[in-house]
């Protein structure tokens, strides 16, 4: 069964009123049990009250005691009252009323205090006070006054219920205004989700939202953020796309002429000329893709793609100036290599990390004047590890430094550069949280220093 989830505002709805009610329904019991409590003293002080004037008047042998006792009662709203003597017997008024029990009878003979209790007349409850009367020459009596509970809860509902209307209202209010205000304090994520129910797919600009609180402030800024990343990673993309159209459809279009030439010639000499010139083409041609997916590769989109592992950078360097010494040899470049770090231990991708320094190697190679020497040094400091690759050629202009990291840019038009190879390494080392830039070499050349932070190695 699927799980319905409740909104938002559900929740909010039910945490605010919920608990409101609950103290609401709590706060009127405790009422109404303190409104019954102080009707209960209220009836037993007047209790208390009538069978005092009764035994006041019993005491002063009134002839007109049965005449007077009725009218004593019912002027304050008593219904019953009886006068029993020692042993039981009925001598004025209801003959019904029930007795204390002899228990609490000995408690009232020995301390003439009245004693209250709760009896039951004809399916009816009643509050009764019973009284010893002690008189000279004349034998004990027991005056006992009852009081119907069915007006006590009477008084005690009116009570409650006077109280208990204005504060429901209150309630009523206090729900309305809870509804009123969530819904107000809500509008902003309706406002928000109108926006983005209403936005093309192809819109990825800043959302604006009007009078938004600071929480709804920090989505929306967290949303901006996305669409700006997601417009930036599209643009590079649409831009990688066009870059490598452009540049494929020159070595492809050289390549189909030269085949096309190749085709029309007749002397084996002129073939072997073309197929030479296919075969540069072809060669640039894969060139160049290599250099595309490694860029693709090394792009922050598809970090997750590559995982990091445990690797020695400072292997990596030397393995890697070994294996380029016999082509820096055939083009006369004398290559070295200065590892002033034994070990350098770090989390990076291997493979991408020697298609960096392959790039920074054969650039030198590639471009410096032959008999010339090519150094790659790597040092460190406390939080980073420094690679510097220094040549001694002509250098780079201090204008033209920043823009050999653009995509298929070439100082020179020379050569079967394709422009990528600066761009790849800038990402790669973007990719591992570190830095590069250009340096002029003394007393001439260049050197591309990067600097790659050391990262903990789980144990």
């Amino acid at each position: 069964m699927p799980i319905t989830k409740t909104s938002l505002r559900q929740q909010l709805l039910l945490w605010l009123l919920l608990p409101q009610l609950v103290y609401c329904l709590a706060g009127a019991v405790l009422f109404f049990s303190i409104t019954l409590y102080y009707a209960n003293r209220i009836i037993d002080t007047r209790l208390a009250e009538a069978v005092e004037s009764l035994s006041q008047l019993a005491k002063t042998k009134d002839t007109n005691f049965a005449i007077l006792a009725p009218m004593i009662v019912q002027e304050t709203s008593y219904r019953f009252y009886s006068v029993t003597s020692k042993d039981g017997e009925v001598l004025q008024g209801k003959a019904d009323l029930k007795r204390p029990t002899a228990q609490y009878l000995e408690k009232i003979a020995a301390t003439n205090i009245p004693f209250f209790y709760d009896t039951q007349i004809n399916n009816s409850q009643f509050r009764v006070v019973a009284v010893k009367l002690s008189a000279v020459n004349a034998e004990p009596k027991i005056i006992q006054v009852a009081f119907d509970l069915a007006l006590r809860n009477q008084y005690a509902w009116q009570i409650f219920l006077s109280t208990a209307l204005p504060l429901a209202l209150l309630i009523i209010t206090t729900c309305l205004l809870v509804w009123w205000g969530i819904g107000r304090g809500l509008r902003p994520l309706a406002q928000l989700q109108s926006l983005m129910e209403h936005r093309k797919a192809q819109d990825l600009s800043p959302l604006a939202l009007q009078d938004a609180p600071q929480e709804l402030q920090g989505l929306s800024s967290a949303l901006n953020h996305l669409l700006s990343g997601t417009e930036e990673s599209i643009n590079r993309q649409r831009r990688f796309i066009a870059d490598a159209a452009h540049q494929l459809r020159t070595p492809l279009a050289g390549l189909k002429s030269q085949t096309e030439l190749a085709m029309r010639e007749n002397s084996p000499e002129g073939l072997r000329e073309r197929l030479n010139m296919v075969h540069t083409s072809a060669t640039r041609s894969i060139h160049l893709v290599n250099q595309l997916l490694t860029l693709a590769r090394s792009e922050p989109g598809s970090q997750n793609g590559i995982p990091k592992v445990h690797m020695d950078l400072a292997k990596i360097i030397r393995d890697l100036t070994a294996e380029l010494v016999p082509r820096a040899l055939a083009a006369r470049i004398d290559l070295g290599c200065d590892c002033f770090v034994p070990s350098a231990l770090m989390q990076g991708n291997s493979a991408l990390l020697r298609e960096m320094f392959i790039n920074l190697v054969e650039n030198a190679i590639k471009y410096i004047p032959r008999d010339g020497s090519i150094t790659v040094r790597l040092t460190e400091d406390e939080h980073n590890y420094i690679v510097d690759v220094e040549d001694n050629g002509l250098g780079i202009p201090d204008s033209d430094k920043e823009r050999v990291f653009e995509r298929f840019y070439r100082r020179e038009q020379t050569g079967n550069g394709c422009g990528l190879g600066m761009a790849i390494v800038k990402e790669i080392v973007e990719r591992h949280a570190g830095t590069v830039e250009l340096l002029d070499a003394v007393p001439h050349g260049l050197i591309v220093h990067v600097v790659l932070p050391k990262t903990e190695i789980p144990a």
